[in-house]
């Protein structure tokens, strides 16, 4: 089974700082679609477990250090990002001339500076719940988006004002806020019929409260443990055995979409694959070094 032979579109619907607290947030959405797939509450950030060092990988495919984002960089408009490495959707651009991209963002950083600018990709930069409005309107007219990205911002917010936790109720709510944007978006796919032939990935990028309750960027597991789940044809289901890193999102995308990869840290996780799907898996792990 080629992977991308049953694939006509990747979703990659993210939300800011949620960490693996979805665990003890009200997360009804998640909790069952991430069992319709693979999954983990262990994935790993990147360090630092900042953001835009961590979405710069997600969508880079390579470990800060050879992407060169940081906050700094990703927010200012005199940067212009000449990253060796190409972001997905510069690489879709060029080997998908035609594909129609999309990225929705409450951060506006990773529209303006994570991902590159005059390559054709549709781009919103709004607050949460005008974000998922304008996506929902989005995907209605156009259902055969190839590659879209959306990025919810309040958990991280709601974690710099009341603190990252199990223990913060006001984190915890914005949690279940972008659980129920992320829970509207799903269905939407569904009822336009479009779940059966995607592959959806449901992420966050980095936790927080470890070294501070009040923020992130440290190697405490409060900060880099995360959730990550991938749902889609020739995926299992259950939780992964093996070791996953965020970073490794742009690697079952780029096979979904068919894409050749640079040299990229990104990998397909152990036991991500369905039988039919692990052989045309393993030729794109070995291809791309």
């Amino acid at each position: 089974m080629k992977l991308s032979d049953h694939v006509k579109r990747v979703f990659i619907l993210g939300m800011d700082g949620a960490g693996n607290f979805v665990q003890q947030a009200d997360t009804p959405y998640l909790d069952a679609w991430l069992k319709r797939g693979a999954y983990t509450y262990d994935a790993q950030a990147e360090l630092p477990t900042i953001s835009a060092e961590c979405w710069g990988s997600v969508l880079h495919g390579v470990t800060p250090d050879k992407h060169g984002l940081d906050n700094d960089k990703a927010a200012s408009e005199a940067y212009s990002l000449q990253s060796p490495y190409p972001s997905l959707f510069r690489l879709a651009r060029e080997q998908l001339p035609d594909a129609k991209l999309a990225a929705f963002s409450a951060w506006t950083p990773i529209n303006s500076g994570i991902i590159e600018d005059n390559i054709g990709v549709h781009k919103f930069s709004l607050p949460d719940e005008r974000l998922t409005e304008e996506l929902l309107a989005y995907i209605g007219v156009n259902p055969d988006v190839r590659l879209l990205f959306l990025q919810f911002d309040e958990p991280d917010g709601a974690g710099h004002r009341y603190g990252y936790g199990p223990d913060s109720p006001d984190y915890l709510a914005a949690i279940t806020g972008s659980d129920e944007r992320i829970g509207r978006v799903l269905e939407r796919l569904e009822a336009l019929d479009l779940v059966a032939d995607s592959l959806i990935v449901l992420l966050t990028d980095h936790g927080g409260g470890g070294e501070n309750k009040y923020g992130h960027g440290s190697p405490h597991p409060m900060d880099r443990n995360v959730f990550w789940g991938c749902i889609g044809p020739g995926i299992r289901q259950g939780i992964l055995p093996g070791r996953v890193s965020i970073t490794d999102t742009a690697a079952i995308a780029a096979l979904a979409l068919g894409l050749e990869t640079p040299d990229w840290d990104a990998r397909l996780p152990e036991g991500l694959l369905d039988e039919a799907a692990e052989a045309d898996g393993g030729k794109a792990e070995t291809d791309n070094g």
